[in-house]
């Protein structure tokens, strides 16, 4: 009998190819795949099944672009550094990685709450500098990791803006005026972006479906992690209709580690990032909700 305790995980891959694990696609709705998720064509998402009914969740990259989930077990393993929060990584090569099958719950207050802490303590963890030493992706588009200055609001101008400008002018999501609108914006950054803070150790990509509910706890999935503001993880849990039990976890996170004064005010600011990938990866219907944020800070500053 083949079972997940007694298979030695750099045995799978040849156990998956001569049959010997059942697997099956995970659908929307099921373990990392909620229902609208943008990105879920960046890998081959199946749960494996071995004889004794035990589950283990694995994506495979079949192709994809190179480094892909070479990216997110790095992150996977800087964030479990620093909380228990982040989702197991049990395996990881170019082709495949493997995480617990972990069951949907309903979420409840108390893992709000202990997300909030886990949250607050990995943030607090820290980062040597601003980006990672590793190459980054973001759904199925790049992400550059590299550093650009000791300050954040020149960093998120330099490696999360401007990147995403030309690939979204060239595919028709956003026209010239809407470039220099951005360019605009990015410029002021340093006055729009409050009190200084050092590098955070951050999710990247903590938008709701990214947070998994399980009996035991909320866990961190999919991470796209790196050097960055605290505040873009939580700025980034409100998009989409936001995550569960926010308040609850926007409250537990204040009470371990109290934010600066305007961070409620600054979140569309963090949320540009991830609004230039969806108009990089899927075109003209983010460029009204991107604009919008770039038009109330241009008012402001």
């Amino acid at each position: 009998m083949t079972t997940a305790s007694d298979v030695e995980l750099r045995l799978l891959p040849q156990l998956i190819e001569h049959q010997r694990v059942r697997t099956t696609p995970v659908k929307a709705g099921d373990f990392a795949m909620p229902a609208a998720t943008p990105s879920a064509g960046s890998a081959s998402a199946q749960r494996l099944t071995f004889d004794d009914g035990s589950h283990l969740f694995a994506k495979f990259t079949e192709g994809r672009t190179p480094g892909y989930l070479a990216a997110e077990a790095n992150g996977l393993r800087w964030l479990g550094e620093a909380t228990g929060a982040a989702v197991p990584l049990l395996y990881a090569d170019d082709a495949m990685l493997v995480e617990p099958w972990i069951e949907p719950a309903e979420p409840t207050r108390e893992h709000a709450a202990a997300l909030g802490r886990d949250l607050a303590r990995m943030h607090l963890a820290g980062a040597d500098a601003f980006g990672a030493p590793w190459r980054g992706f973001i759904g199925e588009t790049f992400m550059d990791n590299d550093p650009a200055g000791p300050a954040w609001a020149e960093w998120y101008a330099a490696r999360r803006i401007a990147p995403y400008l030309g690939p979204s002018r060239d595919n028709g999501a956003l026209d010239a005026g809407d470039v220099a609108a951005i360019e605009r914006f990015a410029a002021r950054l340093d006055r729009l972006a409050g009190p200084q803070e050092p590098p955070a150790r951050v999710h990247g990509d903590l938008w709701w479906g990214n947070v998994l509910w399980g009996e035991e706890r909320a866990w961190l999935i999919d991470p796209a992690a790196h050097g960055g503001h605290r505040e873009t993880d939580l700025a980034n849990l409100r998009l989409w209709g936001g995550t569960p039990l926010l308040e609850t976890v926007l409250a537990a996170y204040d009470e371990a580690a109290p934010l600066a004064d305007g961070w409620e005010e600054r979140t569309p600011l963090h949320q540009v990032f991830p609004l230039l990938v969806h108009t990089t990866l899927f075109g003209r219907p983010y460029r009204s909700q991107l604009m919008g944020l770039v038009s109330h800070f241009t008012k402001l500053s």
